[in-house]
């Protein structure tokens, strides 16, 4: 049974890098023709500050409201764009689009310094949670993008024209600053639905690096096509693999693995284009062995610095006297799922507990039950879960009954979804009768795990 809930995982993650692929290997190659290499980046940080500003009010960030709310975001930074982009401009188009993701990042950790559970929706976004994505979600994302390929495939001419040439564009009298903003909207639509399961990262290099890729070995779009799909297609089944087999979080293993390939098929044209292979392989090789002696002086440069006193700080000192009160309650601020002792995994379930705990967890779960908020209670649930699953588990489980808070309900889920391994049939914005078969899927998973 638990077997089969990964193969389900590791299966949705593959279809869904595979849609992300399709539609994202052809706008990368629009963006390397406008030579606007962030904006899919900016896009997709502007998306991201849609739900992260709609979670602040309330919406689930995987709820149908962030979604249309974060693509209001985008819409705005697509007319933005379309704008600004003028002839002969003083201002290069990317120092524009460069400030625009700057201020948006800056507004996201304004915005999740004000909610609850920040820094782990700051790493959502911008990680993704791909693992999590629903046959649902990848269905909409599908057609969604067929709908924006039609769109491009109907109108590529124009398109294409005014991402390989501009100035001629210009001079046949085609109105660029509309066809701009059908562009940058298609592409944020595309950008708003991919950063909800895939983010920031994610999204980034499924644009660019096979576009790179493909740019660097023809300058043939159809065979640029093929080649990104495939690269796409190769790297996310090498990197979904890897994330796999050893134990890594998916999405950073996906953009790793493509930085690598990428440094591999850069490095390949550039031997097979030298005009003496001899010299480029001398070069290659002499630019190896500076990187060897760089990695091995920072790692030496980085054990000694850390085993000198200059590695000492006081910090640590000041927040043992800020928990004086009682040092086994840890400031609610650190209770999150990503505490460094909180492993969720096959290994966790009754193995990660010390008896030695009994008397702190007993202390946590006396203060979860006499919080006056879902918040407070949530993040006492997590910091017991991280040491003992089965009592941390049941906390969530009661959060999952009894909170009204859609993104109390759906931090809960994605929990008990990491503890147990597996998706669980439960959807916030469902009704309470509809999540009955959800709730009870948990419930008979929670009285398996062992009690101690």
């Amino acid at each position: 049974m638990h077997e089969l809930g990964i193969s389900d995982l590791m299966l949705r993650a593959f279809v869904e890098c595979l849609v992300l692929v399709g539609i994202h290997a052809y706008l990368g190659l629009h963006v390397i023709r406008r030579k606007v290499i962030f904006v899919d980046l900016a896009l997709a940080q502007v998306a991201a500050l849609g739900i992260t500003i709609g979670f602040l009010f309330g919406m689930a960030p995987n709820s149908t409201a962030a979604l249309l709310f974060s693509m209001l975001f985008t819409f705005v930074a697509a007319a933005l764009f379309a704008l600004t982009r003028t002839r002969g401009d003083r201002v290069p188009h990317e120092a524009i689009i460069g400030v625009v993701y700057a201020v948006s990042a800056a507004v996201i950790i304004l915005v999740v310094d004000r909610a609850p559970h920040g820094a782990e929706h700051i790493k959502e976004v911008m990680t993704g949670a791909i693992l999590w994505v629903s046959w649902q979600e990848i269905g909409l994302a599908a057609a969604v993008y067929a709908v924006v390929g039609l769109f491009h495939f109907i109108y590529r001419k124009p398109i294409l024209a005014i991402s390989d040439d501009p100035e001629a564009a210009r001079a046949s009298g085609m109105r660029m600053w509309v066809w701009d903003f059908w562009f940058y909207l298609s592409f944020g639509v595309v950008i708003a639905i991919s950063v909800r399961t895939a983010g920031v990262l994610l999204v980034f290099v499924f644009l660019v690096v096979p576009a790179i890729i493909a740019t660097l070995i023809t300058a043939r779009l159809k065979l640029q096509l093929l080649i990104g799909w495939s690269m796409g297609l190769l790297v996310t089944v090498l990197g979904l693999g890897i994330s796999y087999f050893a134990d890594m979080p998916a999405g950073p293993s996906v953009v790793s693995f493509y930085g690598l390939i990428l440094g591999l098929v850069a490095l390949v044209v550039y031997l097979w284009r030298a005009p003496s292979r001899r010299q480029a392989m001398l070069r290659a090789a002499y630019g190896l062995a500076v990187a060897v002696v760089l990695v091995g002086g920072i790692w030496s440069a980085g054990r000694g610095l850390a085993a000198s006193p200059l590695a000492q700080s006081g910090h640590h000192q000041h927040a043992a006297h800020d928990h004086g009160n009682d040092p086994q309650v840890p400031a609610v601020a650190e209770l999150t799922i990503e505490h460094q002792d909180c492993v969720f995994g096959d290994q966790t379930a009754g193995q990660q507990h010390h008896p030695a705990d009994d008397h702190g967890l007993s202390k946590l779960e006396t203060a979860l039950q006499n919080a006056d908020d879902d918040e407070l209670r949530l993040s006492y649930a997590l910091h017991i879960a991280c040491h003992n699953p089965q009592r941390g588990a049941r906390h969530l489980i009661d959060l999952l009954q009894k909170s009204e808070a859609p993104f109390i309900q759906a931090e809960a889920l994605a929990a008990l979804q990491k503890l147990a391994g597996r998706p669980f049939d439960f959807d916030p914005e469902r009704s309470p009768q509809a999540n009955r078969t959800g709730i009870q899927a948990i419930q008979d998973w929670w009285r398996k795990l062992p009690t101690k």
